[in-house]
């Protein structure tokens, strides 16, 4: 799924903001889930990037790690850049190395992405909208206007992760794909 997002991302506008078909997505779900055979590459890149959103939105506890929550929510606040990147490097160190190896090929995508925003119309505000809440959940329900607070924060924090990747995940990050 990462490979054919960072083949096809760049280059098709509003990638993550278009669903791909709800029946399609269900139906190529249920045969992941099953452990058949796919090959996504027959199918729109919107189906794709749906499909990889529900993945992540699967995660138990999320990719970031919901016992890690408050730690996420508050690194915006914190003064400068550089503070702000060692917070999250810190943090990145406390994650399942599982989740790490996933989150440097997702901001390698959304790197390769938000590179080409002008043609697809993906900076990394828009791609934080879109991805933000696939990444980070807050351990418990609560109100309508927590939760978007809360979005709205993860959303910066996901701006700031994808604008310095580089310096986040090291350099290596644009090449994890090789050449594709």
């Amino acid at each position: 799924m990462l490979s054919l997002l960072y083949q096809e991302g760049p280059s098709t506008e509003g990638i993550f903001r278009r669903s791909g078909s709800a029946k399609t997505c269900k139906e190529l779900k249920e045969k992941l889930d099953s452990g058949a055979e796919v090959d996504l590459a027959c199918e729109s890149i919107f189906v794709t990037a749906s499909l990889f959103k529900d993945f992540l939105r699967n995660i138990p506890g999320s990719i970031l790690s919901s016992q890690l929550c408050d730690k996420w929510v508050s690194v915006m606040d914190q003064g400068n850049n550089e503070e702000k990147i060692k917070s999250i490097q810190r943090l990145i160190e406390q994650l399942p190395r599982a989740n790490v190896v996933l989150l440097r090929y997702i901001f390698g995508v959304l790197h390769g992405i938000e590179m080409r925003s002008e043609e697809n119309q993906m900076n990394a505000f828009n791609l934080a909208i879109c991805i933000a809440p696939s990444l980070l959940w807050p351990p418990v329900s609560s109100t309508p206007d927590v939760e978007s607070e809360f979005t709205k924060k993860i959303s910066s924090l996901v701006q700031f992760l994808t604008e310095n990747c580089c310096r986040i995940f090291g350099e290596e990050i644009t090449s994890l794909f090789g050449e594709i």
